[in-house]
């Protein structure tokens, strides 16, 4: 867990769900995925979409060249867990590349706009990943 994340993720357990600061509002859960090299689990807070049954993420990583450590756990290992509010639950990752991922996208840059920058800072097509129970 990184050093940035650890304040967040305390506060996101310490007040059932909420934090402030950036996210504050923000559809937020915590990913815990097996790392694909070391196997250890990683805990990582990002934004999400609700789409029905799913939970949507997208592999942005601020618009960097290359997609995060979490996605690629995720590739190596699909099974991983998520906390939303206080509840804590299982799920599999499916990753979505098609026309599906387009329309999800643009779902997510509508309701947060800062997703369009990132898109626009790199040439890489920014993945979406659907967790499912």
């Amino acid at each position: 867990m990184s050093d940035w994340n650890t304040p967040i993720i305390e506060e996101f357990r310490t007040n059932g769900g909420k934090v402030g600061g950036m996210f504050e509002g923000a559809p937020l859960l915590l990913l815990t995925t097996t790392g694909a090299q070391s196997g250890q689990r990683h805990t990582t807070p990002l934004t999400y979409l609700s789409d029905g049954d799913r939970l949507i993420v997208f592999a942005s990583n601020a618009g960097a060249t290359t997609n995060p450590a979490w996605y690629h756990n995720l590739v190596a290992h699909p099974q991983a867990t998520v906390e939303v509010g206080t509840e804590t639950f299982n799920v599999t990752a499916t990753v979505i590349m098609d026309e599906e991922r387009d329309q999800l996208y643009a779902r997510q840059v509508a309701l947060s706009p800062g997703y369009a920058e990132y898109e626009a800072k790199t040439t890489r097509r920014i993945p979406a990943v659907a967790l499912l129970r």
